[in-house]
């Protein structure tokens, strides 16, 4: 890469499309929250033995002073955390998905949302991303076990664009947060990073018209574009909503699509059980909007293992799934 490229990314924190290409959500996470430590000397980042892995290595090299690597001590990192952030730190935890939504479950619950502190969680190889790891590693639950706790706020990007971004909003945001993002390179969902992000707002992505609707996080956000953009060349025009925000829920942005369209497809990497689903479906049945509704996503069961593309079309979040389902719903 070209010395000035990656003085851009490093220094000023300005992309280019072929930029974002080049990095994967957690290579953007280590240079975002290194680029936000050099104006906010509270910032602490924490991880277990996963430098390399949750890509806190920029971090760690520039700050050596606020970093701490606990080991595989996840548990006690978490308490940790908690204990700085009552000093008045702010600090950033990263580990993998798993093992922060299931094994640190007791102490992000009671130690840090309980008392509502500003600890940022980067759960790293969240959903599928794992691939041939194993279902033991696949993270399908954290979504609707990080959204239960009260006070936390749930993002799931899109892409390393929308992780960039989402890891800069934290800055001043009261409470804790929890970040999921992936482990590989994922595709694009936007062409750059001129755009307006702000926590709890999603995204119109396409509004090629009203046939349906499709509600999609994370990886299943560039999935439901591309299948837009097919189905609307076979006539069938949708809407894609990007619901980074889990929680809290863009309800107005739901509510006029389930309005508009009355057709309504959620597609995300996790179970179909109380993640984006969940979430869209207590909305639109608490404010009484009766729609066609479908829930793409891992079914009530374990994860089959195989490499992450492989697995997309299994459970129906890649391009093909979600135009399928569509043109069901539709007709």
């Amino acid at each position: 890469m070209a010395d000035d490229v990656q003085k851009s990314i490093v220094l000023d924190f300005t992309y280019t499309t072929d930029t974002y290409d080049q990095f994967t959500q957690a290579e953007i996470y280590g240079k975002a929250i290194t680029k936000m430590a050099e104006d906010n000397k509270d910032i602490v980042v924490l991880t277990s033995d996963m430098t390399r892995s949750n890509k806190t290595g920029d971090f760690k090299k520039t700050f050596p002073e606020r970093f701490f690597n606990f080991g595989i001590a996840e548990a006690n990192m978490f308490a940790a955390s908690a204990g700085m952030a009552v000093c008045g730190k702010i600090p950033f935890v990263t580990t993998f998905a798993v093992f922060a939504s299931l094994r640190c479950a007791e102490m992000i619950r009671t130690d840090i949302a309980y008392p509502n502190l500003p600890v940022r969680i980067i759960a790293t190889h969240a959903g599928l991303s794992q691939g041939n790891g194993g279902t033991t590693h696949h993270s399908t639950e954290d979504i609707a076990i990080l959204r239960s706790m009260a006070n936390m706020t749930v993002i799931v990007p899109a892409d390393s664009i929308e992780t960039g971004k989402a890891v800069m909003a934290t800055a001043t945001l009261p409470g804790p947060v929890y970040i999921r993002i992936g482990r590989a390179l994922e595709p694009m969902a936007y062409p750059d990073d001129n755009y307006d992000y702000q926590i709890g707002k999603a995204v119109i992505m396409r509004d090629y018209g009203k046939d349906a609707a499709v509600i999609a996080c994370g990886v299943a956000v560039k999935a439901a574009c591309d299948a837009a953009d097919e189905l609307k060349e076979k006539g069938v025009k949708i809407r894609v909503v990007n619901m980074h925000t889990i929680k809290p829920l863009d309800i107005d942005a739901l509510m006029k699509a389930a309005r508009d369209t009355g057709k309504i497809v959620t597609a995300e990497e996790h179970s179909i059980v109380g993640g984006l689903a969940g979430a869209v479906s207590e909305a639109l049945t608490e404010a009484g909007v009766a729609v066609k509704f479908k829930r793409l996503g891992v079914p009530d069961i374990f994860s089959a293992i195989g490499y992450p593309d492989e697995l997309y079309a299994r459970y129906k979040i890649n391009k093909n799934g979600i135009a399928e389902t569509v043109k069901d719903i539709v007709s």
